[in-house]
């Protein structure tokens, strides 16, 4: 799993690549949450190049979320693949997080 950043037209852009599961899920939740400076209030996570993601990786996000919440910062999530963006439906987190379907939609939609 390797987390990259950047920033654009004022919102952090976060992209997970690789797994995310139980052997990462707090390595994972700490560098996201590591990259996110305290003047960053709309952040997407980028997830096109995730190939897997189990409940701890589902666990993680909502707490990143929940913790942006509490800042009253956005968050989004983009570019699930197939089978990724079915589990969120199945879970659904497509009712909690919001998940649009490109990195430039999910900067729109927050203001960024």
């Amino acid at each position: 799993m390797d987390i990259t950043s950047q920033r654009t037209d004022g919102a952090l852009i976060v992209s997970a690549e690789g797994r995310v599961d139980g052997a990462n899920a707090r390595k994972f939740q700490k560098a996201v949450e590591n990259v996110i400076g305290d003047g960053d209030s709309a952040v997407v996570l980028d997830m096109e190049s995730l190939s897997y993601i189990s409940s701890a990786g589902l666990r993680s996000i909502l707490l990143i979320a929940k913790g942006l919440q509490k800042r009253n910062s956005k968050f989004a999530v983009c570019s699930l693949q197939g089978p990724i963006r079915e589990v969120f439906r199945i879970v659904g987190f497509d009712k909690i997080v919001s998940i649009y379907d490109s990195q430039g939609d999910a900067v729109k939609a927050l203001g960024g």
